[in-house]
């Protein structure tokens, strides 16, 4: 798809308006004058550009030339006159997506601009993991989440949202790696553009990783959290977000914009009991929490007692993976092998949460 922007005007402060804004959302931008719309080089403009800006002064010749240009999606329709009503007959009449008014609707447009840039598509599937318990294994799940994800062909984005983790490019092996950590993206406010942040981060085994450096830093803004987060959705394919159990404002985002969270929780009295805390405060925010429950069991209780006692779904069970801590030695990072009880629960997950049009039901039987 182009990535360049059409602007069909002849109002010279419209154009420099248009102009602004599409600088703004990070977007080239080609102008059309006169009767270009409808000749061979500007037809094909018309016809490739991923959006096509229209200012309300060409709308009324614009009709006739489009005999010669098919009509297309994604035309907006830019004017200035909140007063003038029949812009909105000039609208139907071009087959336009939206009336847009100027200056009121600047923000708005430049999300748009933007979004037209990147293609975005469907949002990426978004998933958040917490433990219920400390140690509990979250920050393994969901490594091992997004080792499986990339593995499968998704484009896959890792996000570290606890800042006392230690660090999952750590997990991963990738400490080394070159690229930005959240220290750097503190800043972030508005809109923050997906492939500039895609590539901007560390590559590590197939996807992009957001940790922490090693310095003090340990808050992130939730500002920054909703962009970067809304960023990392925009490119499609799957985020994964291990996030502390201590709710803050940064993780209140967070939990604002996934389709789906799994509590870690091992089988035993008191990593229930204090999961049902974690749970009682992230039901506050997401509609869609499961239970992942890991072994061994204690007497007594298998892993639908404990998605029974803490009133949640059960997304699948983990049994422990004895040589887990053995192969992170050896650089293999969790869910490196597809064939082992972490990476058989993964691949199943994925196989049922990203096909068709939503989660259908429990992630894993």
């Amino acid at each position: 798809m182009a990535e360049t922007i059409l602007i069909v005007t002849e109002d010279a402060d419209l154009l420099d308006d248009l102009l602004r804004l599409c600088a703004a959302a990070g977007a080239e931008a080609e102008v059309v004058h006169g009767p270009r719309v409808a000749d061979p080089s500007g037809a094909r403009s018309w016809r490739s550009a991923p959006l096509v800006l229209l200012g309300d002064d060409r709308a009324r010749p614009l009709g006739a030339e489009l005999h010669s240009v098919a009509r297309r999606e994604g035309v907006l329709l830019v004017g200035k006159d909140l007063d003038d009503h029949s812009i909105w007959e000039r609208g139907v009449r071009l087959g336009a997506e939206q009336v847009v008014f100027l200056p009121d609707a600047e923000r708005w447009l430049t999300g748009r601009i933007a979004d037209a840039v990147e293609g975005v598509g469907r949002p990426a599937l978004t998933v958040g993991v917490v433990g219920g318990r400390g140690g509990a294994g979250a920050s393994t799940l969901a490594c091992a989440l997004a080792m499986s994800a990339a593995r499968d062909g998704e484009r896959t984005m890792l996000i570290d949202g606890d800042p006392l983790g230690g660090g999952l490019d750590i997990l991963l092996g990738g400490e080394s790696a070159d690229g930005l950590r959240w220290p750097a993206l503190l800043e972030s406010r508005g809109r923050v553009a997906a492939k500039a942040l895609e590539e901007s981060l560390p590559a590590v085994a197939e996807l992009r990783v957001l940790s922490w450096d090693r310095s003090d830093c340990v808050l992130v803004p939730p500002e920054a959290m909703r962009a970067v987060l809304g960023a990392a959705r925009r490119r499609g394919g799957a985020v994964v977000i291990d996030l502390p159990r201590q709710l803050d404002e940064a993780v209140a985002e967070a939990l604002t914009q996934l389709d789906l969270g799994l509590m870690v929780v091992p089988a035993e009295l008191r990593a229930i009991a204090a999961a049902r805390r974690v749970a009682a405060r992230w039901a506050l925010l997401l509609k869609d929490l499961r239970v992942v429950v890991r072994g061994p069991y204690a007497a007594g209780l298998g892993a639908e007692e404990v998605a029974a006692l803490l009133d949640l779904p059960l997304a699948g069970e983990v049994p422990t993976e004895r040589d887990l801590s053995e192969a992170a030695g050896r650089g293999r990072p969790p869910g490196a092998s597809a064939g082992g009880p972490l990476g058989r629960f993964c691949s199943t997950f994925w196989s049922r949460a990203l096909p068709g049009d939503g989660l259908q039901g429990s992630a894993t039987s």
